[in-house]
């Protein structure tokens, strides 16, 4: 599941070479008193990792959502359309812009639903959203057709899918502007911290200017004469945060192949499939969480039985369904957007995510999966 678990002597040096040398802990700045910029690094080695033109770090993948919005346009009055299966901070970014979230719905395999998405298309859409989430990728290359069809930018939320990809390249590098987290949950993790991807220099150089308080960056002018191009904000990532990061990055690709292994273990107790999430052809997602779909009552609360005696809890569904389903977002959406995430409600309360922990060896998925198997039968 996330990078906490396998943080160890290696983020520790990390940490501690900050400190020696120099012990600047800001991004920018202090050049005599320091030998590394680790925050340029880390954005460096993520452009080379996912193959990006640019990258951007920030503070969290939420700030980073919201400098991708602010980035190709987004404002008041404006309408973004995103997912009814997401989390919260998705539809948080589009509210702190003064525009309108447009709830669309997900099939019945939990994906981003685009015949639904075209039928919200309006003169007012600015943007859309596509979230990939609990590992498993989204159709994002045919959203980013729509998009150039109707001559709207595409944000892609690979926040819950860091490291993922299909035979096309990484998720989160497919969309106009693709957003990272890299919190406590996430497949890798600097504590907080996010990552805004681009191959549009306008984009990136806003997202620049953007988190740094809106300062113009000229190289050779110092940096209290820097005068500023737009009003911004403060989204920047420390140098800890990045020296970690940098580490983890390292070992994302082990990670995945981690998940993957414990992954498949479960997958191959089910061939047919009936009441497993798919992944769609020609993807390669980050397989930290084995989600149960299309489920009776009585299914749920048994297998939630089974989960408890082989000492494995859940991932979200259905623990936090209320911060990842816009049926509970009336706060943010509106009384239609309420009424429009019934049917996804629905589907997600017949739903059980089991988490993909590395820390759990796979004798323990094994005898998970035959428990679950005997179950089914």
């Amino acid at each position: 599941m996330p990078g906490f678990e396998v943080i160890g002597r290696e983020e520790a040096e990390a940490t501690a070479s900050v400190f020696n040398e120099g012990g600047i802990l800001f991004a920018h700045g202090f050049d005599s008193l320091r030998n590394k910029f680790h925050v340029r690094e880390f954005e460096s080695n993520s452009c080379k990792y996912f193959s990006a033109n640019y990258s951007q770090a920030t503070q969290s993948g939420t700030s980073a959502l919201k400098t991708a919005l602010k980035a190709v346009g987004v404002g008041p009055g404006d309408e973004v359309i995103t997912q009814s299966f997401n989390f919260i901070a998705t539809v948080e970014a589009i509210h702190d812009c003064n525009a309108k979230p447009i709830i669309c719905d997900v099939d019945d395999n939990l994906d981003f639903c685009l015949k639904d998405c075209l039928s919200k298309i309006n003169k007012n859409t600015k943007a859309i959203i596509l979230v990939h989430m609990l590992g498993i990728g989204g159709p994002i290359e045919q959203l980013v057709e729509i998009g150039k069809k109707y001559n709207i930018p595409i944000i892609e939320d690979a926040c819950e899918i860091v490291g993922g990809k299909n035979n096309n390249g990484y998720y989160g590098c497919f969309g106009d502007i693709g957003v990272f987290s890299f919190d406590f949950g996430k497949n890798i993790t600097c504590g907080e911290g996010g990552m805004l991807l681009t191959n549009n220099r306008k984009y990136y150089e806003y997202a620049r200017s953007y988190t740094d308080h809106g300062h113009a960056l000229e190289p050779k002018v110092a940096r209290g004469n820097d005068k500023a191009i737009m009003p911004g904000f403060n989204y920047r990532m420390t140098e800890i945060q990045a020296a970690i990061g940098k580490v983890q990055l390292n070992k994302l690709e082990n990670i995945i192949n981690e998940h993957k292994t414990r992954y498949q273990i479960l997958n191959n107790f089910f061939p047919n499939k009936p009441y497993i999430r798919q992944e769609l052809n020609n993807c390669r997602g980050s397989y930290d969480t084995f989600i149960f779909i299309n489920l009776q009552d009585n299914q749920a609360n048994e297998i939630l039985k089974i989960l408890k005696l082989n000492n494995f809890g859940t991932k979200n569904l259905p623990d936090a369904m209320r911060w990842h389903c816009s049926y509970f977002w009336e706060h943010l959406i509106g009384e239609e957007g309420f009424k429009h995430s019934k049917k996804t409600y629905k589907i997600l309360s017949n739903a059980i995510a089991i988490p993909i922990l590395i820390k759990r060896s796979l004798k323990e998925y094994e005898k998970l999966g035959a428990d679950l198997k005997e179950y089914f039968g």
